[in-house]
């Protein structure tokens, strides 16, 4: 006699509730995931500073994270619906950054020269920022951007005028911009060939959607939308 019920076994169960778990939980997981190890097929995996382990393509480990793919130069990571491109040696938190997040204000301190300089984070990937209202985008170096994983040949290709010649330059949008507790999406950037600028400049793509205060040698900036 048919009842309705489906008894399963403590295996199957434990998947369900897991995979119901992440369904609901999504955006609210959050993990440091760093990559140590690099093989065609297979990477060295660390997630929230543990043990390392060895995951080949297509493996998932127990917190979640996903091998999708792996080659000697970098390998592409998913983890609570996000995917991630890492070279050798980089790390990056996936899921706890997203537009809103934080308290929508950072102040900053000039350094050297009355330069503003401020640790952030491009695609969850870290760099420092030079605060420049002088550059129409956020920008930085070709070099930076292979560090970063950016396919940023893929992008628009634009002539660049320095101060002593014109360069190429590729216009790419940034999928996130973080700095503090700042994160914005979709942000323009500019990819210039070669190593300059040694650091990324914070430009205006991103310091537009900024209320920015100047008081003496601090600079606060406040998110507007």
């Amino acid at each position: 006699m048919a009842t309705g019920f489906m008894f399963v076994g403590k295996k199957a169960r434990a998947a369900s509730v897991a995979a119901l778990l992440l369904s609901l939980t999504g955006e609210a997981l959050a993990a440091d995931i760093a990559v140590s190890a690099l093989f065609n097929g297979k990477a060295l995996i660390t997630v929230d500073n543990g043990k390392p382990r060895m995951m080949s393509v297509g493996e998932t480990s127990s917190e979640g994270v996903k091998l999708l793919t792996a080659t000697s130069e970098s390998a592409v990571i998913e983890y609570a619906g996000k995917r991630q491109t890492l070279l050798l040696g980089q790390g990056t938190r996936i899921g706890s950054a997203s537009a809103g997040a934080g308290s929508g204000q950072v102040t900053l301190s000039a350094g050297a020269g009355g330069h503003f300089w401020a640790p952030g984070a491009i695609n969850g990937v870290s760099i420092r920022f030079l605060v420049d209202t002088g550059a129409t985008s956020v920008a930085l170096s070709s070099d930076a951007a292979k560090r970063l994983g950016l396919n940023y040949t893929a992008g628009a290709r634009v002539p660049i005028k320095t101060a002593n010649a014109t360069i190429n330059g590729y216009r790419i949008s940034l999928d996130t911009v973080r700095v503090g507790d700042i994160t914005l999406n979709s942000v323009e950037g500019i990819v210039l060939e070669g190593r300059y600028p040694e650091e990324a400049l914070l430009g205006m793509s991103f310091l537009n959607r900024m209320q920015m205060k100047r008081d003496g040698d601090t600079l606060t900036l406040v998110r507007r939308y």
